[in-house]
């Protein structure tokens, strides 16, 4: 061990972390044991306390209510500055995955590229739709917008018989829902869709059921409008009931 009273680098390193005392030339030199309990106890009272085994225990049931706030305050930043780690790993990961964020037309010699090897674990939604089907014109209008909301899934759309040839327009619009190499569920026809009543909050709930994205939406929205249309049903009822000329007079 080197001398601690010599004017080296490591001794003031210790001397600047508190563990040594102030270099003085004309007073008394230290020997190395003594530097070696000064060392053990000064990092004996940083980790524990100063207290041993329970000295961070014995040190709480000594310190008074505003010593007790500062050290909660010390906490709650320290949980605090975990929990901001956490959300920027997650927002780092996040944007990581976030590689697409609109809708690409393929072709058939596409497919393989763009959906077999999408990549691992990338949800790939894909639709096929034909030009002059209404429905098929707002399911591409829908899934512009999801895509945009949701650039981890890859949003693909193909004319059907670009696609797969002779496929029947009454099977459009078809949305069929890929991961990994595997079909993991489909969406087919104008009724399994919703029709042209189909919003786009809908759709991300369909989309969702089926693994393809992860949405905000606490509950399905078709049972809103579903109640709507139940709410419109009965006055509809109701109003059938009355004839002209009935009134409460006769």
């Amino acid at each position: 061990m080197q001398n601690p009273n010599e004017d080296t680098q490591w001794n003031d390193v210790l001397r600047s972390k508190g563990i040594l005392p102030p270099r003085d030339k004309d007073g008394p030199t230290i020997d190395e044991d003594t530097v070696v309990k000064m060392v053990e106890e000064t990092v004996e009272k940083r980790t524990t306390g100063g207290g041993g085994e329970g000295g961070r225990q014995k040190a709480l049931e000594d310190m008074t209510l505003d010593e007790l706030d500062e050290v909660e305050d010390e906490e709650e930043e320290r949980a605090l500055q975990r929990y901001r780690q956490q959300r920027m790993a997650e927002i780092l990961a996040h944007q990581q995955k976030a590689i697409f964020g609109s809708v690409r037309e393929i072709s058939a010699a596409d497919y393989i590229q763009e959906v077999n090897k999408a990549g691992e674990d990338v949800w790939v939604v894909l639709h096929l739709y034909n030009v002059g089907i209404p429905l098929c014109a707002l399911v591409n209008q829908h899934i512009q917008r999801l895509a945009q909301k949701f650039p981890a899934t890859k949003f693909l759309k193909s004319i059907s018989t670009v696609c797969i040839p002779n496929y029947p327009n009454k099977n459009l619009p078809t949305i069929f829902i890929y991961c990994n190499e595997e079909m993991k569920g489909q969406l087919v026809g104008p009724v399994a869709l919703g029709g042209m009543s189909l919003t786009v909050e809908e759709l991300e709930w369909m989309l969702a059921g089926k693994g393809a994205l992860k949405t905000d939406l606490e509950e399905d929205p078709r049972k809103k409008s579903r109640g709507e249309i139940r709410d419109v049903m009965k006055v509809s009822i109701r109003g059938g009931n009355s004839y002209p000329g009935d009134s409460d007079d006769d």
